[in-house]
């Protein structure tokens, strides 16, 4: 069984998709996948169908529900010679449990993905770094459950899982900067500060990238550019390390240099 939660929601077992088309079954199947082997208990699986309010058939309706996702793997299964789909959505005391490889869930693809590039970057292999942060990247197909409506466990969940792919977004910036593609980090930089018009590590990267460009008045209106924002909309300057970074860049002091990026990493960290 493959399913898929970082963009659209899927699922499939051999050709055939299981995906449920009502929301509230998609909902309870999207949270088993996120939590893989291990039980979600029926108390979970409620206030995600019902939040504080559920129905007095709420624990009647969560097993029709269930019941109707084993329907969809049981002929998922039948077509590919037999098994038993409650093996594969198991009820376990107090709730339920989906006993797949926890790598077909491309979310957890994805943190073991991302893992071992952060892994390589602490070790100073860049090309190993960049090479496998950009894969787990590449699983991202959208935001994550975007076609599922999402109560309060699905929602922590999925703010988890965004709030992964933008640090690693960073740190595979920091690898590649470390490689010396700054040219090439300029425009995906300019995306990411303009969706994120407040986030400061992202700021401090395109400032360094365009800086190594050669475009140092652009890095330093693009600092001049959040400042304004954060007074405007926050009564707020910039951090300090953000502050330092410009003072860096208005001194064009050698530490911006690629050959000092590791030492950069510290200041700005």
């Amino acid at each position: 069984m493959e399913i898929t939660v970082l963009g659209p929601f899927g699922a499939t077992l051999g050709d055939r998709s299981v995906t449920p088309t009502a929301a509230k079954p998609r909902q309870v199947l999207a949270l088993l996948a996120l939590q893989t082997r291990e039980v979600v208990s029926v108390p979970a699986l409620v206030e995600e169908l019902w939040g504080e309010n559920p129905p007095r058939s709420a624990l009647t309706t969560l097993q029709t529900y269930v019941l109707h996702l084993r329907r969809l793997i049981g002929a998922a299964l039948i077509e590919r010679g037999g098994g038993c789909a409650k093996d594969v959505l198991r009820t376990r005391f107090g709730g339920y449990l989906l006993d797949i490889d926890p790598d077909h869930v491309d979310a957890h693809r994805f943190e073991r993905i991302a893992t071992a590039g952060e892994r390589a970057f602490d070790l100073g292999d860049n090309e190993s770094a960049a090479r496998l942060l950009r894969s787990a990247l590449d699983l991202w197909r959208g935001g994550a459950l975007a076609d599922v409506a999402q109560g309060m466990p699905l929602d922590i969940e999925v703010t988890r899982l965004q709030e992964r792919r933008l640090g690693i977004v960073e740190t595979r910036i920091d690898a590649d900067l470390r490689l010396g593609r700054h040219h090439a980090l300029v425009a995906e930089l300019s995306g990411l500060v303009a969706r994120h018009p407040m986030h400061e590590n992202l700021r401090a990267r395109y400032m360094i990238a365009l800086y190594r460009s050669g475009r140092q008045w652009q890095a330093l209106d693009t600092y001049a550019d959040l400042r304004d924002t954060l007074v405007v909309e926050l009564a707020l300057e910039p951090s300090g390390r953000l502050q330092h970074l410009q003072h860096l860049m208005l001194s064009s002091d050698v530490t911006l240099d690629r050959a000092c990026a590791q030492e950069l990493e510290k200041l700005l960290a």
